[in-house]
């Protein structure tokens, strides 16, 4: 894995990706807290301060990295409008493997944004961090999250259920391996 120090954004024909920053938490937190939008994602706590901590966690991390995740927050480029937010991380238990997470903001959904966004996260992880496998979970019930993934080609590759305490979550795992070199 390579790591990133002179990351500046991301871009898409429509988008934005650029590093979090502390004026994000208040969007953040607005649809994170959205109980839709917190039911499948990760963040225990969504107020302002909580993700406004978390970001300027994420801010001393480098992106391709060993050490917890490393947040985008995604804008349009016509109007500089704030859609969502997706992260990578390198995984603890196998380096060149890295895991993507997105969350987009209601509004903001069914516009292809989060299809977007994510598959310029996974390029990049391939492209710039070289990644050999890029991988993303979520519930079995968030059906659009696994179809973002699929979309940029991370199709499902297992589901498996996960206790914590006396809660039970199913759970799927989608999966991109980097494609064989061409030579």
């Amino acid at each position: 894995m390579r790591a990133d120090p002179g990351f500046e954004e991301l871009r898409t024909s429509r988008l934005r990706l650029r590093r979090s920053e502390p004026r994000d938490a208040e969007h953040i937190s607005a649809y994170r807290s959205d109980p839709d939008v917190h039911a499948h994602q990760g963040w225990d706590h969504t107020d302002p301060d909580h993700i406004r901590t978390e970001i300027e966690e994420m801010l001393t991390r480098v992106p391709g990295e060993p050490g917890g995740w490393v947040q985008f927050t995604v804008e349009t480029l016509d109007d500089d409008l704030l859609v969502g937010d997706v992260g990578l991380r390198v995984d603890t238990e196998d380096p060149d493997v890295i895991l993507v997470g997105y969350t987009m903001d209601p509004a903001a959904q069914n516009k292809g944004y989060a299809t977007e966004a994510v598959g310029a996260l996974v390029t990049y992880a391939f492209d710039t961090l070289g990644a050999d496998l890029v991988r993303a979970y979520a519930e079995a019930s968030n059906v659009a999250s696994i179809r973002v993934a699929d979309k940029v080609g991370m199709p499902v590759v297992r589901r498996f259920d996960e206790r914590e305490d006396e809660q039970v979550w199913h759970v799927v795992r989608m999966e991109r391996p980097r494609a064989p070199d061409p030579r």
